[in-house]
């Protein structure tokens, strides 16, 4: 080969390195979902707004992010029965399959937000029967696994038991193979909300702004592990 013919094909390849370069830029990135999950019986109450507010502020952080909030309080959940497992056909037929697994089964999962009210210084029934009945996303593979979990919990005191039940939801969620997400200061533990307001949470400040931050940590955490 001469010098003539190696110039116009390292020139050529550069070329093409430059468009492939170029192609990849402009080519749409793929979208990142974030789901939250209100796990409180009171449908679009204080538990449900909370996840919303985390939910939005997810979404501010990037074009990428989609949010989605399935809120579970007009529906039947099966907890785990004996030592069965909860997609065993002695579970009877509920609405999990249908209006709950089929948002774990996109490729463009990237984070989920759990909610629940507190409840004698616990998680909620729906919550705990959630987090059996999740066991679905386990098997063939784990969908969950590597993915950013946080968490919230809305109580009838500043301090009732909130970051209790943060820690009950999240312990849990380790089964399922993610990493655990706290918000930034002052929510690293997962944002704790107090209805202290006749069911209005937007007038909790301080617990609105855990949400935020929790959102923001989710979503954060979402696109570097998709790596932006």
């Amino acid at each position: 080969m001469d010098r003539r013919n190696f110039v116009s094909q390292g020139i050529t390849a550069v070329a093409g390195l430059s468009l492939g370069a170029m192609a990849a830029e402009n080519e749409p990135e793929s979208k990142i979902i974030i789901l939250g999950v209100s796990c409180s019986p009171r449908k679009g109450k204080t538990t449900a707004t909370s996840v919303k507010i985390a939910l939005e502020a997810a979404q501010a952080v990037s074009p990428r992010i989609e949010t989605q909030l399935i809120d579970l309080a007009d529906m039947k959940l099966s907890g785990w029965k004996g030592g069965a497992k909860p997609d065993a056909p002695q579970i009877p037929f509920d609405d999990y399959e249908v209006n709950v697994e089929p948002y774990f089964m996109s490729p463009n999962l990237g984070g989920l937000i759990i909610g629940s009210p507190v409840y004698f210084r616990t998680m909620s029934a729906v919550c705990k029967a959630f987090l059996e009945r999740l066991y679905t996303v386990r098997t063939p593979v784990m969908r969950l696994a590597d993915k950013p979990v946080g968490a919230l919990a809305v109580g009838s005191f500043r301090n009732g038991g909130q970051e209790l039940v943060i820690e009950q939801i999240l312990s849990a969620m380790l089964c399922y193979e993610p990493f655990i997400v706290g918000g930034k200061p002052s929510a690293h533990q997962g944002a704790t909300l107090w209805n202290n307001y006749n069911d209005d949470i937007t007038k909790d400040e301080f617990g609105v702004d855990t949400a935020k931050k929790l959102g923001i940590r989710i979503a954060e955490a979402a696109l570097k592990n998709a790596g932006r």
